[in-house]
């Protein structure tokens, strides 16, 4: 009997959840169990309340418990602690205890924010709306996660103290390898039905958000996670034509380089590739150290922008779409398109833009 994964919720939809129950504490003097919440996606989500308190000053406390579904995340189990009050016209994030604060620059937050992400942020304001509440305190805390965060990449990222509060939508999805890889082919099996002769892989939502900008059709975007030499695999067994891989440069920058499994805990040569490539092109050995020396890959365009080699993007593109294609023995045509956080199109190469015009 095929096992179906359980999907669970992020920190980010913890928060806005105990927004919630504070809010209604606040606004309704009563305590609840459980509140809704509607995901960035659209996903109903209902999450359990543990407690709900008022503590000083006209603040309230709601605690959540981290439920992460299969999907095997640290945080599963951990509480989220978030304290509001109503106050001024606007709505003001703080990092309480284990959550962290930005310290590097290259992330999606400025240097010295509380490490709060934009996504979480916004299903926070979604709530604040449901009750017309304009101005709000938010003060997010999870006491476990300055322990935690030593088992993730924060500190090399810089984020310092704690946790960052994650999730691009708030439903958190199964990771499970073996399972979830197989659950990502139907889709192109799927694409094919309906007729799509050219697909365009997407790791994840910042790559979904530009194929669709591009105008390919949903049917035609295929998420494919980390797994994207796998996902190659499975094309080319079912004959698919062309395939244009779209997304992060810290993610596409690595099939460049060689490896198709792109989490971070596998392989990780974003830097040196990008100051490979860079050195290729003339730039100075003090500025391909400052390269090496980087935080992010974000952090890393700023020299390349300084420096005017905004051309190494085509380059590195160039080069992924070969690796993929070498990947798979030359059975489909593959194009790249590089784009940065704020989903910019960095480059892409001559393939991409060929498979673009065929469109």
């Amino acid at each position: 009997m095929k096992k179906f994964l359980r999907s669970g919720y992020t920190t980010g939809a913890c928060a806005a959840a105990g927004v919630k129950a504070a809010l209604i504490y606040l606004t309704a003097g009563e305590i609840v169990d459980s509140v809704k919440i509607i995901a960035l996606d659209g996903t109903e989500l209902q999450i359990p309340v543990e407690r709900v308190e008022k503590i000083s000053d006209g603040r309230i406390r709601a605690e959540i418990i981290k439920f992460s579904g299969d999907d095997p995340d640290i945080t599963n189990g951990a509480s989220v602690f978030t304290t509001i009050k109503i106050s001024g016209d606007k709505i003001t994030f703080h990092a309480g205890v284990g959550v962290g604060h930005i310290t590097k620059p290259g992330l999606q937050l400025k240097v010295g924010e509380p490490a709060i992400n934009p996504a979480p942020r916004q299903l926070i304001r979604n709530v604040a709306a449901e009750f017309g509440v304009n101005g709000l305190e938010v003060e997010i805390s999870i006491p476990a996660g300055v322990e935690l965060a030593k088992r993730t990449l924060n500190p090399v990222l810089g984020v310092e103290g704690g946790l960052s509060i994650i999730g691009s939508t708030g439903v958190l999805r199964p990771m499970s390898e073996d399972a979830f890889k197989n659950s990502l082919v139907p889709q192109i099996d799927v694409a094919l039905a309906a007729g799509f002769d050219t697909l365009i892989f997407v790791p994840g939502k910042i790559g979904e958000t530009i194929a669709k900008q591009l105008g390919f059709p949903d049917g035609a975007i295929i998420q494919t996670s980390n797994f994207i030499g796998f996902m190659l695999e499975a094309a080319a067994e079912r004959n698919v034509a062309r395939i244009i891989l779209c997304g992060h440069i810290g993610k596409l920058i690595k099939v460049a380089a060689g490896i198709f499994h792109t989490h971070n805990r596998v392989a990780d040569a974003r830097l040196e590739t990008l100051a490979a490539y860079s050195a290729a092109e003339g730039l100075s050995s003090i500025e391909v150290q400052k390269i090496l020396s980087a935080n992010t890959t974000e952090d890393a365009a700023q020299i390349i922008s300084a420096n005017g080699l905004e051309c190494v993007y085509k380059k590195i593109s160039a080069r992924a779409s070969l690796r993929a294609e070498r990947y798979v023995f030359g059975k489909l045509k593959v194009g790249t398109i590089l784009v940065d956080y704020a989903g910019k199109i960095l480059g892409l190469d001559d393939t991409a833009e060929e498979i673009l015009r065929r469109r």
